[in-house]
Formats: C-alpha cells, sequence, structure tokens
C-alpha cells in the first residue's frame, strides 16, 4: 500500500467514529433494557405463581439456549413477516435486549434467592408492602450480589452487537470491514476495532467498580 496506515486511519476517521457511536448506542440501550425487564424476570422467578413461574422458566431457558445470531435473525426477519416492520436498528436493539433480559433475570433470581428469608418476614411484620420490602430490604441486597455478573453480561452484550452487521447494522465491525475492503490493511484496522471494542468494556467494568463501591457496606 502507498498509503501508511495513520493516513487511512485519518480518511476513515469519521467512518469509524460513527461505527463506534452505534456500537455504544445500541449496547447501551440494549443492556438498559434488558436490565429492566430482566429485573421483572427475576421477580417473577422468584415471587409469582407457580404457572408464571412456569412461562417464565420457559422463556429464560430457551432464550438461553439460542444463539444470538439467531434471535438477531428472527428479530429482524420474523418481525417483518408479522407486520412490526422493525428496521435493523430496532431489531438489532431488541435481539440483545431479549437476551440481556433472560441473563440478568437469572442473576437477579439467583440474588433474591441469596437473601435469608427471615428478612422478609421481619418486615412483613412491621407492616411493609411488597413494594416496600423489596426496594429497601431486598434490592439493595441483591444489587451488590448482581453487580459483578451484570457487569459481565453488559459486556457480552457489547461482544454481541457484532453480529448485528449480518442485518445491515453499520456499527464498528461492518465499518470497520468496509474500511478494510478499500484499503486492504486488515490486521491494522481489525486491530484497532479490538482495541475500541476493549475501551468499551473496560468503562463497563469501572463503571461497574464504580457502583460497587457506592453501594458497599461500610465496614
Amino acid at each position: 500500500m502507498s498509503h501508511s496506515f495513520l493516513e487511512q486511519l485519518w480518511i476513515a476517521r469519521y467512518v469509524i467514529i460513527n461505527g463506534l457511536g452505534v456500537t455504544v448506542s445500541i449496547s447501551l440501550l440494549a443492556i438498559l433494557a434488558g436490565s429492566i425487564v430482566g429485573v421483572f424476570v427475576g421477580l417473577a422467578l422468584v415471587y409469582g405463581g407457580a404457572i408464571l413461574r412456569l412461562l417464565i422458566r420457559a422463556y429464560t431457558d430457551i432464550i438461553r439456549g439460542t444463539p444470538v445470531l439467531v434471535l438477531v435473525l428472527a428479530s429482524y426477519y420474523v418481525s417483518s413477516a408479522v407486520g412490526l416492520d422493525l428496521g435493523p436498528f430496532s431489531a438489532g436493539i431488541l435481539a440483545l435486549a431479549i437476551f440481556c433480559s433472560s441473563h440478568v433475570g437469572e442473576i437477579v433470581r439467583g440474588a433474591l434467592q441469596a437473601i435469608p428469608k427471615g428478612q422478609t418476614e421481619a418486615a412483613k411484620a412491621i407492616g411493609l408492602t411488597f413494594t416496600q420490602t423489596f426496594t429497601s430490604v431486598l434490592w439493595p441486597q441483591a444489587m451488590r450480589q448482581c453487580l459483578p455478573a451484570w457487569v459481565n453480561t453488559a459486556a457480552e452484550m457489547v461482544k454481541a452487537s457484532t453480529l448485528l452487521s449480518v442485518i445491515g447494522v453499520a456499527e464498528l465491525l461492518l465499518r470497520t470491514q468496509e474500511i478494510i475492503s478499500r484499503n486492504f490493511m486488515s490486521l491494522q484496522f481489525y486491530f484497532l476495532a479490538g482495541g475500541l471494542y476493549f475501551i468499551v468494556n473496560f468503562g463497563i467494568e469501572r463503571f461497574g467498580k464504580y457502583v460497587e463501591r457506592k453501594t458497599a457496606l461500610p465496614s
């Protein structure tokens, strides 16, 4: 190649920034939506009635056992077939959020079941409603146990976002491939993309550590 990597990087800077922005946006939206739904999934698994628990258990087992790529393709093509007509961006968020919710649901379930039942009974004894018990007694304790596993799940969502290129989402990997198709600098630009994915996941890890410090019990 007659042009150096730095020259090609400067030419492609806006394409890379745009791809990174799409990756971060999709990942954050999927993590947020998946975490919110996952909390309710975990609650249903622990406190729901028998039928609800059975349905939610089937949901989590099926989703966790399904490859993310299959979920991505199903969210895009099946949604169109049933008239939802989701674009690639929305379908990608839906697929990742569904996958995230099943994992977060299991994380929340495990954390809630690890809390001694005596605390729930004590809360009932002093007249707290279930909502008050959950927000004031159960969730603060469960969140501390959830954080490490949640950080891992969030990082997995960032890595899974690379699969959205198959439905045409212009995220970082697809943009990188487009750049490579023009300059043939595969090693350099794939290495750069890997470094950018690492930075995003490192930021998630640091955020998790920050929240963990803020919610830690005083020693």
